[in-house]
């Protein structure tokens, strides 16, 4: 709808023209033209031609130096009240309200039938009246409307999208909430909105929130922290896209939150994360893409665990710049941290095999039970530690360590960078020196297993001896098997015995897995059966 008449408070408000989205910032005439005019700035500044000014004079500013521009007033859109893009989005249409008698019309999806009479619209009504879910997105709502009508319309709201609307300040969403007692969802993100920048009046309009959703609103974790003593029962907060940076200490707030998503913000700086790390019920902290490259818990030493995040068991950090193996450290200090996303750090491209690269962070984090969504097994646990335990090995005796715990006396700097060593060698023993990963320069040759492949099930069919890199997936040695024995790789099974233990088999259950997840070394027999 456009509005041929601007409103008396129109400084301010958010409007709708031609797909975009934009806020009035002067209303007034703009010589030497004549007639009324809008001055906006738009969200797309590409919209926009100009920084708010005309012929040398400022009428209003932007923050892009092109992203203003003047428009007539009938070109707005000033939006609608809630209740009325309600009725549009549910199919009640104008002419069913303001039906007294005869036909009416319902619209059924794309659809329009005949109704007699009112019947139609009670049946309309009621279902508004029964309404536990309330969705109008981009709907150009702009204010509550008219005092009690979404009380007396939708009496049983609890979740309401109202994402990328017109609202244009906490105040009308205040407005709107205040009529829905029993509001436990509230979506509001992509409204770019006025936050106080004092305490709001006390209100119940929020008493049983649990989950809120700011995301793309330009909120300001100040201005979070001075309204959400308006929120006692938030579980759940959403704040991505607010080009947040710092953050600051909650005090008597935010006390029932479980889950804060503060991805793709400014929060560069690793330290802030210290002044939300009393929140006492936090489980899920999401952190992506915030330019982050460091994480630390001052207030205890490796081996102990922290105060801070005491309920985290969530934490997602894609897509920042995590580089260093002391981040990783760190986080093992955490009391409850059973999953971890760090998919798309430079970390993970560290070494030229990925699987190596998560190996070495199970070893690191004890209790860790998914590892970037992927669930991680008792048996991958015990494999990366093992391996962790022989992959720093040398290294380890070359820092004190000896395999006589009364002669241990390993460096502080070793065990800063690997803090569970000394625990892995209490739980597998220390390590002996046949396991140790002996330094070599770097070569293909270096690289390659000297395998034997048997057949235990075919008698007739010779050992076969082949030398094979230690990252070649089970996958590829199953397709060079198809060549060597013409057994399509779907119907092998692969196991392995190692030449330390006669006798035990390993079973080679995973094809995307290289040789060396499962610690395969020189003169290892692979058996293969069909």
């Amino acid at each position: 709808m456009m509005a041929s008449t601007i409103p008396l408070d129109a400084v301010g408000q958010r409007i709708f023209c031609n797909g975009e989205y934009g806020t009035v910032l002067y209303v007034g005439s703009v010589p030497p033209t004549t007639g009324l005019w809008l001055g906006v700035e738009w969200d797309n500044h590409q919209r926009g031609k100009h920084n708010g000014s005309h012929e040398g004079i400022q009428y209003f500013k932007c923050r892009h130096p092109s992203g203003g521009s003047f428009i007539r007033p009938n070109k707005a859109n000033f939006g609608v009240d809630f209740i009325s893009a309600v009725k549009k989005q549910y199919g009640l249409n104008e002419d069913e309200q303001d039906a007294e008698s005869g036909t009416g019309l319902l619209v059924i999806g794309r659809k329009t039938v005949e109704t007699i009479g009112f019947d139609a619209i009670k049946e309309k009504q009621k279902q508004l009246n029964i309404l536990n879910d309330i969705s109008v997105d981009e709907c150009a709502v702009s204010r509550a409307g008219t005092e009690g009508e979404i009380r007396r319309t939708c009496p049983n709201i609890k979740r309401i999208n109202l994402s990328k609307n017109l609202l244009s300040s906490w105040k009308e969403a205040m407005d709107i909430a205040c009529q829905v007692e029993s509001l436990e969802t509230f979506n509001l993100s992509k409204n770019k909105m006025k936050f106080p920048s004092t305490p709001p009046p006390a209100s119940r309009a929020f008493c049983n929130l649990k989950i809120l959703a700011l995301n793309q609103t330009g909120v300001t974790w100040t201005e979070v922290l001075l309204c959400a003593a308006g929120w006692p029962a938030l579980e759940e907060l959403h704040l991505a896209s607010n080009d947040i940076s710092l953050l600051k200490r909650p005090i008597d707030v935010l006390h029932n939150l479980k889950w804060l998503n503060v991805s793709d913000n400014q929060l560069t700086d690793g330290n802030q994360l210290h002044l939300i790390a009393d929140l006492p019920r936090l489980e899920r902290l999401i952190l992506s893409n915030n330019g982050i490259s460091s994480i630390h818990f001052p207030d205890v030493g490796f081996g102990c665990k922290t105060r801070m995040f005491p309920s985290l068991t969530h934490l997602v950090v894609k897509n920042n710049r995590i580089a260093e193996w002391s981040v990783i450290n760190e986080l093992d200090k955490l009391q409850k941290l059973q999953s971890f996303d760090c998919r798309n750090n430079p970390l993970m491209d560290i070494d030229k095999n990925i699987e190596t690269v998560k190996q070495l962070i199970i070893a690191k984090i004890g209790q860790l039970k998914l590892l970037n969504k992927s669930e991680i097994f008792p048996d991958e646990r015990r494999g990366a530690e093992l391996d962790y335990r022989k992959k720093y090995g040398i290294e380890w005796l070359k820092a004190g360590g000896n395999q006589d715990p009364n002669k241990n006396n390993t460096s502080e700097e070793f065990l800063a960078a690997h803090p569970r060593f000394q625990l892995l060698c209490d739980k597998y023993g220390a390590p002996e020196d046949g396991e140790l990963e002996r330094e070599q320069p770097f070569s293909l040759k270096n690289q390659l297993l000297a395998l034997t492949f048997k057949c235990p099930e075919k008698p007739d069919q010779k050992p076969i001896e082949k030398k094979l890199p230690e990252t070649m997936t089970i996958q590829k040695v199953k397709g060079l098997l198809y060549r060597l024995l013409k057994i399509p790789g779907s119907e092998l099974k692969l196991s392995y015995e190692s030449s330390k233990m006669k006798g035990k088999e390993f079973e080679l259950d995973n094809d995307l897995k290289p040789l060396q997840f499962y610690s395969i070394e020189n003169e290892d027999c692979i058996l293969v059966r069909w």
